[in-house]
C-alpha cells in the first residue's frame, strides 16, 4: 500500500504527470475557486434543443473501451483518484480500495475480481448515449474519445446505481443522495460546457431546481 505522498513520488520519477495531476487535483467535491462560474451561470450559457434520435449511437463512437492517461486504463486512473486505502496490483492497477460512494453514501469495499470488481463502476456523469443525442454525434471521433476519458466527467460509484442511472439527464434521475445532487448537476454543466453539448428544456429545469438550493454553488 502506497502513502498518497508516496505515490506522488513515484508518478514523478515515472514522468507520469499527467496522471499524478489527476490523482492530486481533481476531487469529488472540489474547492469552489472564484474564478469559476456560478453553476446556474454556466447553465444559462448552454443551448437549449430537443432531444435529436439515438440513430447512429454506439459506444464505440467514443472510442473502443477505456483510453488511457498518463500510460495506465483511465478506468483505473479514476479508482486511484476515488477510492482510498488502495492497494496495487501493479503501478496501474487497483487491486483494492474503500470507496464513500457521492450517490448513496454508502462505503464500498472494492476488490478487484470477475465476481466482485462491479461493485464500483465508472460513471460517465453525462452519459454517452445522452450526449451522442445533444451535440456529440458532430463532434469529431478524436474529441468523443476524449469527452469519454476526461476525469470531469468521471466518476467512481455504487454499481447497482450506476446500472439505475443508465443514460438518463438530470430530468429523469438523480443521485439518491440529496447532498450530493449540487455537485452533480454542477459536474453535468461543466461538461456540457466544455464540449459544447446542450441541454433539453425539461432537463435546465430540473437543474434548476436543484441549484436554487445552492446558489453559490460553482462548476468543478
Amino acid at each position: 500500500m502506497r502513502s498518497s505522498n508516496a505515490l506522488l513520488n513515484f508518478f514523478k520519477s515515472s514522468a507520469l504527470v499527467s496522471l499524478a495531476l489527476v490523482l492530486v487535483a481533481a476531487p469529488l467535491e472540489p474547492v469552489q475557486a472564484a474564478s469559476k462560474p456560478l453553476a446556474s451561470t454556466a447553465l444559462n450559457s448552454l443551448s437549449v434543443k430537443g432531444r435529436a434520435p439515438k440513430t447512429g449511437y454506439d459506444r464505440d463512437r467514443f472510442g473502443e473501451g477505456w483510453g488511457e492517461i498518463g500510460g495506465c486504463e483511465t478506468r483505473n486512473v479514476i479508482l486511484m483518484r476515488d477510492l482510498k486505502s488502495i492497494t496495487y496490483r501493479d503501478s496501474c492497477t487497483v487491486a483494492t480500495g474503500i470507496l464513500l460512494d457521492p450517490y448513496t453514501g454508502k462505503t464500498i469495499n472494492f476488490v478487484r475480481g470477475v465476481k466482485t470488481s462491479s461493485a464500483v463502476q465508472i460513471d460517465h456523469v453525462v452519459a454517452l448515449s445522452d450526449a451522442w443525442q445533444k451535440g456529440a454525434q458532430k463532434l469529431s471521433y478524436t474529441v468523443r474519445v476524449s469527452f469519454a476519458n476526461d476525469p470531469l466527467n468521471l466518476l467512481a460509484v455504487d454499481g447497482p446505481t450506476n446500472g439505475q442511472k443508465s443514460d438518463s439527464d438530470a430530468a429523469s434521475w438523480l443521485p439518491p443522495r440529496k447532498a450530493f445532487r449540487c455537485a452533480y448537476v454542477a459536474r453535468q454543466i461543466a461538461v456540457k460546457r466544455k464540449y459544447s453539448i446542450w441541454v433539453t428544456s425539461a432537463e435546465k429545469a430540473a437543474m434548476q431546481g436543484i441549484l436554487r438550493t445552492c446558489p453559490t454553488q460553482r462548476i468543478p
